[in-house]
C-alpha cells in the first residue's frame, strides 16, 4: 500500500512527536546509582537518547520545509 504525501507527512509528524516524548522521558529520569545495575541502565538510556536525537536530525533533514 502506497501512502499519499499527506499520509506520509502525518506519519512523519507522529514519529517525530513520539521521539521527542521519548527524549523528554529520558531527560526526566533520575539514575539511582546506588542500585545494582543502575549504571548500565543509565548508560543504555543515554545511548537511546543519542540514537533518538540522531534519528530526529535525519528525519528533519529529509523532510521538506513548508
Amino acid at each position: 500500500m502506497k501512502l499519499t504525501k499527506e499520509q506520509k507527512a502525518v506519519h512523519i509528524s507522529e514519529m517525530l512527536s513520539d521521539l521527542h516524548r521519548l527524549i523528554e522521558a529520558l531527560d526526566r529520569r533520575v539514575p539511582r546509582l546506588a542500585q545494582v545495575g543502575e549504571a548500565q541502565i543509565a548508560q543504555d538510556a543515554a545511548d537511546l537518547r543519542e540514537r533518538a536525537v540522531s534519528l530526529i536530525q535525519r528525519i528533519e533533514g529529509q523532510t521538506p520545509k513548508e
